[in-house]
């Protein structure tokens, strides 16, 4: 399994629960993940009934077994401020420049180098090991920009290493491509069972292969159950009136007479049919769609309940017996 799991996704089809669900199915009995948050928008933190995440790794959650789930922010003025110290020792000048606005003003001027900054951050992750020579994390999760964004995003590096051909600046734009480009990174895409989410993954999927980058799994979120069986479907959008009121009668919801309740039920019970088989149909049609991206897929069911952190652990639990480590 890759160290590192990339995920991303259409807007609103839940890639940071999806992320987060991940981070815990990975926690295994004694293990260490990292999730990571690249956009600002404190998600990871409100998902987990935190407080706002500092720039620093800190332990957010216990999986079942033991594992631990850490999560980091990661703050673009912040990590360029790490890289001056590493690569140029600059310290107390690096934080002077702050002072001046030179840094804000660089990783807002250029959102190239934010991009830059924001998955070499991720990459020292996956790449850290401790004095025993063990890494740090066992997988590293990486919340990422939506399906437009991902592939020049994660793609950032190689356009950097080929404007600065030589020095720091493209030894670390090319350590973090090597990574990238690896099988220890895998890029997940998050959808719905709607047109719009799979056609964007169907489009993301090509623009990652065309761009070398490791395409990792399709991730069908907010699966909703199906209520009729087959013969039912496919009798549902037929007018059957007559029998439905019968039925409805017998079950002694009122007589079979005209205007009598069972009638008047009659019409919002088939119209609530008609629109469950139109729905299954369509599902129907984007899961045949997945399926010719000749990808595994995992399915999310759509908790009814909404999201809190006990909806995570069951996605977490969920993604566990699909195999997720595997």
């Amino acid at each position: 399994m890759s160290r590192l799991q990339v995920v991303s996704g259409k807007g609103g089809t839940g890639k940071t629960t999806v992320a987060a669900a991940l981070a815990l199915a990975l926690a295994r009995e004694g293990g260490r993940t990292l999730l990571v948050e690249v956009e600002g928008r404190q998600g990871l933190a409100q998902l987990f009934g935190a407080e706002a995440l500092p720039y620093e790794e800190r332990k957010i959650a216990v999986a079942p077994g033991g594992g631990e789930v850490f999560a980091l922010a990661i703050d673009a003025e912040r990590a360029l401020l790490d890289y001056l110290q590493m690569f140029y020792k600059l310290g107390s000048a690096g934080r002077a420049l702050k002072k001046l606005g030179a840094i804000d003003f660089a990783t807002t001027i250029a959102p190239g180098l934010r991009d830059v900054l924001l998955t070499g951050k991720a990459c020292e992750a996956v790449r850290r090991k401790d004095k025993a020579g063990q890494y740090v994390y066992d997988h590293v999760i990486m919340d990422a920009p939506p399906t437009g964004r991902i592939t020049r995003f994660l793609n950032v590096n190689d356009e950097v290493a080929g404007l600065a051909r030589f020095g720091p600046i493209h030894n670390q734009a090319q350590a973090v491509m090597k990574v990238l480009k690896s099988p220890e990174t895998a890029v997940h895409l998050v959808t719905l069972l709607e047109e719009m989410p799979v056609q964007e993954t169907a489009d993301g999927i090509e623009e990652l292969r065309e761009a070398g980058l490791p395409v990792g799994r399709v991730v069908v979120n907010m699966v909703r159950p199906h209520h009729l069986d087959e013969d039912t479907l496919r009798t549902a959008a037929a007018d059957h009136r007559a029998g439905v009121a019968r039925a409805l009668s017998w079950a002694g919801l009122g007589g079979a007479r005209r205007g009598g309740l069972a009638e008047r039920l009659v019409e919002p019970l088939l119209a609530q049919a008609a629109e469950h088989a139109g729905r299954v149909e369509l599902e129907r049609e984007q899961r045949a769609v997945l399926t010719g991206l000749d990808l595994p897929t995992y399915e999310l069911p759509l908790l009814g309940a909404g999201m809190d952190l006990a909806g995570l652990y069951e996605l977490a639990k969920e993604l566990r017996k699909q195999s997720v480590a595997e």
